[in-house]
């Protein structure tokens, strides 16, 4: 604002025509004036920007009032699309500020905003409105890169203009690309989940330690679960009052959180599948409830409508659909196998005489597979029949007792094969129980390639609806297992199968009459 811009044009002509002395003392008196409407438009605007500033700490107490304040300084192009998924998850991490949960696991599908809510704005969030500036964060995920983009994240929200105005005690102390420091103590330091060591913390988030390409690596997934049970447990700083979180989408049984639950260790556990499942509906200890109502309604129908669900589904499978999207590392309806293709029955035909027991063997007690042995037959119209299951957690002397004891009951007409591990143990082992089962037809085999290619031909022909199972008390927990597989937790009755489905569709068979087999 200017002196002259307070004229209108009749006057500012009449000015230039005043004496240059008259004309001096009417500038002089004209900017005292600006000044004075400078200063008054000065204060009115500090007024608002205080009381909007108020009203946006207000807005900002709750964690979803500081993701929807936020949201526009880290994502000006992404429109915010609010879901009540988000109001879940904010109000299970405001439960972990406040202490009432230390134990956390979030499953829920990529996409959801998961890692921007709970990785970046949750520390802000505390940080500032919470005035909890010196709590101290250990970030980690299954690699450096999601690391260093939620801690640059993190770090370019304390540092904007807009959190500086309205947390100005907030100030940072050190910066660096993994981690950075605030004059109150509070740091953050981010690290891959393989090298999650020395440091300690009051809050321990972890994103996808797992990573989609080695989840399904046994070796690599063991070495994860080891890593958070052996070492992320002892990262906090006070075991009591500490927090781990834990957020991920499922990609096997055994991965990190199906070790959390497995072992029963005290975790609050918010699952959110993209399709809602009535029978896993979601409850937790704060109140919350999935409110949802029926079966395979959309957890974010505007984020993720039916027809993109829909394409998901046939581009992914079903192995990773199931896991990533609906939190359950094996489709309902089965892998590799489906609960569909099995037809139960109450009777083998007599007919089906070609007949073999394969057997598994877990060897361990207390942990690990059971072993496990398939009795099988084939008709000569090429059907197979599974007759028995049996399976037991047992070590080496119960293991060989069970052996024999089902060779026993199953007669010397049956044939028996047993697995041989490569090397010297293995044949060693092979060779006593062969000694043992003397007078029975056994033979040890080596078994080669992975499971899932050797489990391929048995389920070729269960899709072809060509494997029944008589109907007996084992049936449901042999379905549960064939269906899970390759996820599950368990594959010694899928080897059995396996090797059972080989061995019978070795030699051709000649058709017989003879009355049924119940």
């Amino acid at each position: 604002m200017t002196p002259v811009s307070l004229l209108s044009q009749s006057e500012l002509e009449r000015l230039r025509t005043l004496p240059i002395e008259q004309r001096r003392e009417a500038l002089a008196l004209l900017e005292i004036k600006a000044e004075k409407l400078r200063a008054a438009d000065a204060a009115a605007k500090a007024k608002a920007l205080r009381e909007s500033a108020e009203q946006i700490r207000a807005r900002c107490q709750t964690l979803a009032g500081f993701v929807r304040e936020a949201w526009p300084i880290l994502e000006p192009n992404a429109p915010l699309i609010w879901n009540w998924h988000l109001d879940a998850l904010c109000s299970h991490l405001e439960a972990v500020s406040d202490g009432r949960i230390t134990r956390l696991l979030v499953n829920v599908p990529p996409g959801t905003s998961k890692s921007l809510v709970v990785a970046v704005m949750l520390q802000a969030w505390e940080w500032g409105p919470k005035g909890k500036a010196s709590m101290r964060y250990l970030t980690t995920s299954f690699n450096d890169g999601p690391v260093k983009r939620d801690t640059r994240k993190t770090r370019d929200l304390i540092q904007s203009d807009w959190y500086r105005a309205l947390w100005p005690e907030v100030v940072l102390s050190r910066s660096g690309e993994t981690s950075f420091a605030n004059t109150s103590t509070g740091t953050r330091e981010g690290v891959a989940f393989g090298s999650l060591t020395s440091q300690r913390a009051d809050r321990l988030l972890i994103d996808d330690p797992h990573s989609t390409e080695s989840a399904e690596s046994d070796a690599d997934r063991t070495t994860t679960t080891r890593r958070f049970r052996e070492g992320a447990q002892n990262r906090l700083n006070d075991q009591a009052k500490s927090a781990i979180i834990v957020i991920m989408q499922r990609l096997h049984e055994k991965d990190v959180s199906g070790v959390i639950k497995a072992l029963s260790m005290g975790y609050t556990h918010l699952c959110l599948p993209m399709e809602f499942e009535p029978d896993r509906r979601c409850e937790t200890e704060i109140g919350f409830k999935d409110p949802r109502t029926y079966e395979g309604e959309l957890l974010d129908p505007v984020r993720f409508p039916r027809d993109v669900v829909e394409k998901l589904k046939r581009d992914m499978g079903s192995y990773a659909y199931a896991g990533q999207y609906q939190q359950r590392p094996s489709p309902r309806e089965g892998g590799m196998f489906k609960r569909h293709w099995f037809e139960i029955v109450d009777a083998i035909p007599a007919t089906a005489v070609k007949q073999i027991r394969c057997w598994d063997l877990g060897a361990t007690e207390g942990g690990g597979d059971p072993t496990a042995g398939v009795k099988a037959r084939r008709s000569p119209e090429g059907l197979f029949y599974i007759e028995d299951v049996v399976r037991e957690q047992a070590g080496p002397a119960e293991v060989e007792r069970l052996i024999k004891a089902t060779a026993a009951r199953d007669g010397v007409s049956c044939p028996i094969r047993i697995p041989q591990d490569p090397g010297a143990a293995g044949k060693a082992y092979a060779a006593t129980l062969i000694r043992q089962l003397a007078g029975y037809a056994i033979r040890a085999a080596t078994v080669t390639g992975d499971k899932a290619t050797r489990a391929t031909p048995a389920s070729a022909q269960a899709e072809a609806g060509n494997i029944k199972l008589l109907r007996g008390p084992w049936n449901e927990a042999f379905l549960n297992e064939v269906t899970s597989f390759p996820s599950g937790s368990h594959d010694d009755q899928v080897d059995a199968l396996s090797d059972c489905i080989t061995e019978l569709s070795l030699a051709p068979l000649a058709a017989k009459t003879a009355p049924m087999r119940r």
